[in-house]
């Protein structure tokens, strides 16, 4: 009676496993259902294709084909960008070459219409999405942000021990498509800076207004530190970007103090500061007073952050959280 109770419970174990392989295999899966299926392409807006086209989805039987161009217009290229993965439609939408030629147009428009015209013809292949992703450019819809850190020695107590504190600042830039641009350096961190990183700050925000130029991935700019005794200060950076069209890095390649006499000084808000280092030598020193110093120290890496990435970017952790930064 045992062996055949014994016997019992295996077949039943046995019964019990192959149900549940069943249930395995016998599962539902959607995705299956797909394969062998044509799903037909929706024709974009502009499109000179005459066959109709029925499109199922609900948002484009509800959204017409000029709203969503309209909605695109009032984008900007990297939520264009964004927009183009969610379906064939908006990805063929999107390569509308009107939404890159403006964008084209707005971030080198300081070279002119023309100009822009002309490169984008005979170095891109005619093509404004492509000038768009590979021409260097500064970005401006964020700051650009380096985050320096030193070793400073404490107070000793009781010479037993010798203290040291991980100091950390941050140095800031903002360009504008006019040819201006911002900078501060300060320990304050990005989601409280951004906040006045503006043409208009006030005297207590310290943010000091220059110029710049850009040649090639070069990016040259020089601001005028107001003061009993005026400094010119100069950067030079090189721009590149981690992924195609990103551009959100910049190599600090030099940082120069050097002093100027009054009459070398440019008279309004709207002096071109560029006009009066221009031909200057890295070392060359225009005031005894303040003479021209290169500076070694802090020359970490500025990486872009945007707008709406200022509050919780990584770079506002304190140093006890990130005593260090490798912006790659």
């Amino acid at each position: 009676m045992a062996s055949d109770f014994a016997k019992n419970i295996v077949a039943e174990l046995e019964s019990a496993s192959q149900l549940r392989a069943a249930g395995f295999f016998i599962t539902r899966r959607p995705w299956l259902d797909l394969y062998g299926v044509n799903v037909r392409p929706v024709a974009p807006f502009g499109s000179t294709c005459n066959k109709p086209v029925v499109d199922l989805s609900l948002i484009h039987r509800s959204l017409p084909d000029e709203l969503l161009f309209e909605i695109f217009a009032r984008m900007t290229p990297y939520n264009l960008g964004k927009a183009a993965c969610v379906c064939r439609k908006w990805r063929n939408t999107v390569r509308n070459p009107v939404f890159w030629r403006n964008a084209c147009l707005k971030a080198w428009q300081i070279s002119g219409v023309v100009e822009n015209y002309k490169l984008m013809q005979c170095n891109y292949d005619s093509s404004w999405r492509k000038m768009w992703l590979s021409r260097p450019r500064v970005r401006m819809d964020g700051i650009y942000v380096s985050r320096n850190t030193y070793i400073r020695a404490g107070v000793a107590e009781w010479k037993v021990t010798n203290p040291v504190h991980v100091v950390c600042y941050y140095r800031y830039l903002r360009f504008y498509p006019s040819g201006r641009f911002l900078y501060k350096n300060s320990s304050e961190k990005i989601k409280d800076v951004v906040k006045f990183m503006k043409l208009r700050s006030t005297k207590a925000e310290i943010c000091h207004s220059g110029r710049y130029t850009m040649s090639e991935d070069k990016v040259e700019g020089a601001l005028l530190y107001p003061g009993m005794r005026p400094t010119i200060w100069r950067i030079r950076l090189r721009l590149r970007g981690t992924i195609a069209g990103a551009n959100n890095r910049m190599d600090l390649l030099s940082i120069v103090t050097s002093g100027v006499h009054e009459n070398e000084v440019p008279t309004g808000p709207d002096g071109d500061i560029l006009a009066v280092v221009e031909g200057w030598e890295d070392d060359e020193t225009h005031n005894a007073d303040v003479p021209a110093i290169s500076h070694t120290r802090g020359l970490t890496p500025f990486v872009f952050v945007p707008f709406e990435e200022a509050e919780t970017s990584v770079l506002n952790l304190p140093v006890e959280r990130m005593d260090y930064y490798v912006p790659g």
